[in-house]
């Protein structure tokens, strides 16, 4: 059972991503699209690990922490400012996220832990790493793959598929496969994982 300073923690969590102007409709509910986003990486969360610790937890529901407030046009519109942005919005998010979990009584090695969690570092190395970029893998296709395909050409599609499974381990492949696609997104995995 979750204990008191992690039931903070996440209300935290959840009440900014409350805030994101940015609705979507779930189910015939306009939601808040970070809150679905959060909520829906926590549920591959279970598929993956169900018996993942807090700071996986919190950083898994934590890793696109109040990500509205720096839209993505806020740096220029190329590949290095895509990774510019991306990296500050990285070490944003760990900050505040680590704040949060002090805030609520963890200690300061778990609250390093989140953040360094929500920094993907140690990517391939570090187990709980690892699940949280399967877990940001498994929501991107099946929470965005289908709109994301209809704004772009066929060839860049294969290649951003095929870079999203070389992040992901065999586990994460797995759950990947399971996931109910259209025939054109099922068909997008097919030429990806034959190579283009």
């Amino acid at each position: 059972m979750p204990d008191d300073k992690y039931s903070a923690a996440l209300k935290l969590i959840d009440e900014a991503h409350a805030q994101d102007p940015k609705k979507i409709e779930v189910n015939g509910k306009e939601q808040p699209y970070e809150l679905h986003y959060s909520q829906k990486m926590s549920s591959y969360l279970e598929k993956r690990s169900p018996n993942a610790p807090d700071t996986l937890r919190l950083a898994i529901r934590a890793q696109h922490f109040r990500r509205w407030e720096i839209p993505r046009d806020s740096y220029p519109m190329t590949k290095i400012g895509y990774h510019a942005w991306r990296t500050y919005l990285k070490k944003r998010q760990a900050d505040m996220a680590s704040h949060i979990c002090l805030d609520c009584g963890y200690s300061e090695d778990d609250a390093k832990r989140v953040a360094h969690l929500i920094r993907k570092e140690d990517l391939k190395k570090d187990e709980d790493t690892q699940t949280l970029e399967d877990v940001a893998c498994l929501v991107f296709l099946d929470d965005q793959f289908e709109e994301f395909e209809q704004q772009h050409d066929e060839d860049k599609i294969v290649k951003i598929l095929q870079k999203t499974w070389g992040k992901m381990s065999g586990r994460g492949h797995e759950l990947a496969l399971e996931i109910p696609m259209s025939e054109r997104c099922k068909s997008l995995v097919g030429k990806a994982l034959a190579g283009g």
